[in-house]
């Protein structure tokens, strides 16, 4: 599946960005971080687990909108070596849910976890998240239902040059993105700076 156009920067996350990941994360709503991690949690778990993400060897993608992160997909390999299995998922916080980002972010996880040699991506997600589910069959996945939760199993294909070149030319254009990005706040901050009147 190609990648559509996104409202927005997607780009992977550096391990230095916990800070905005974290904050992402705060900022969703009580039935968004119930999805999330299949039930809720306080501001103080999530400001844990934040912190053992980029410690665990995930590879985070994120959307930013205006410079903020305002969602992300985390792929979990189950091994450090060779790994062939990991577990992926997904958090959109709620002004930015119904634009496809979780569509986006989930090619950008496929097209990783492919590249990595990984064949199997699981994801977890509660029943009545329809959504999830919906993307989940976008992309193939076999879903199994148990109690409360449903399991999506999708096999990600094996890498080829095209797919390795597909990754490189996304991390670089997300660099360049993020760059701009900075380049504009900062220029926008001068501005205000010289335009208010207490910077005179």
């Amino acid at each position: 599946m190609s990648d559509e156009r996104a409202p927005g920067i997607i780009r992977k996350l550096w391990p230095s960005e916990v800070q905005i990941f974290r904050d992402h994360l705060l900022r969703l709503d009580t039935e968004t971080r119930r999805s999330r991690f299949g039930s809720a949690v306080s501001d103080d778990f999530i400001s844990h687990y934040a912190e053992r993400v980029f410690r665990s060897g995930a590879i985070v993608h994120g959307c930013f909108v205006d410079g903020v992160l305002c969602a992300a997909a985390e792929l979990y390999p189950f091994s450090e070596i060779l790994p062939s299995e990991a577990e992926a998922a997904f958090s959109v916080e709620a002004p930015y849910q119904n634009l496809g980002l979780g569509t986006l972010l989930m090619n950008r996880t496929v097209l990783a976890a492919r590249n990595r040699g990984i064949r199997t991506l699981y994801m977890n997600c509660l029943a009545r998240n329809r959504r999830m589910q919906q993307i989940a069959r976008k992309f193939d996945a076999d879903l199994s239902f148990e109690t409360d939760e449903v399991v999506a199993q999708l096999k990600a294909p094996f890498p080829t040059v095209a797919s390795l070149a597909r990754e490189a030319a996304a991390d670089a254009q997300g660099m360049a993105g993020a760059l701009f990005q900075a380049q504009w706040n900062a220029g926008q901050r001068m501005l205000n700076l010289v335009l208010s009147p207490t910077g005179a």
